[in-house]
């Protein structure tokens, strides 16, 4: 990442809280760019490539867009589970994913190998009755259509790579904070 783009993302990341850079772990997401950043105590550590909605952003229940504000990991999901494991409903059921490297959209979108579920912390925004992320189950979770990362293709979530996601399920806890921004 250049410094242009670095100075960037922090701006956008000081925009929605100033005081980012006393968070121990804070993960950024920048619906522009389709990244995700990974900082700790304001520093970057990483950078992954993600796909965002499909339908742009917005918080209203049944809209299948990406929810943007404040949120944290509500809960971790998939611990130990093989690499592109297809869960359903949050439950593993034994199937592991074909995994798509081509940019091709199918008619499933499979929530594969980890699931980090973020709840809104802003009444109204992305928490609360019609707009509150975690009863729309907004998730950061890995994909079996990795051909797409990079592009707004998901139904709300957010999608990584299947070994992205497994990696960054070990250095986050439930509760750190995930910022969403365009």
């Amino acid at each position: 990442m250049c410094i242009r783009d670095r100075n960037s993302i922090l701006s956008k990341i000081e925009f929605i809280d100033n005081q980012y850079f006393n968070l121990s772990t804070l993960l950024f997401v920048d619906i522009e760019s389709q990244v995700l950043i990974h900082l700790e105590m304001g520093r970057i550590l990483k950078t992954y490539s993600i796909s965002s909605s499909s339908y742009g952003t917005g918080s209203q229940q049944n809209s299948f867009k990406t929810p943007l504000g404040k949120h944290e990991i509500y809960k971790k999901i998939g611990v130990d589970l093989p690499v592109n494991a297809i869960l359903k409903g949050r439950v593993w059921n034994g199937a592991i994913a074909n995994v798509i490297k081509e940019p091709i959209d199918t008619d499933f979108d499979h929530v594969t190998s980890r699931i980090l579920w973020l709840d809104g912390l802003e009444t109204g925004k992305n928490k609360g009755k019609g707009v509150d992320s975690r009863e729309r189950y907004i998730y950061i979770h890995g994909t079996h259509e990795e051909g797409l990362i990079g592009k707004k293709a998901s139904h709300g979530c957010i999608r990584m790579f299947n070994r992205d996601v497994v990696s960054l399920y070990e250095y986050v806890e439930e509760g750190t904070k995930v910022y969403i921004k365009v």
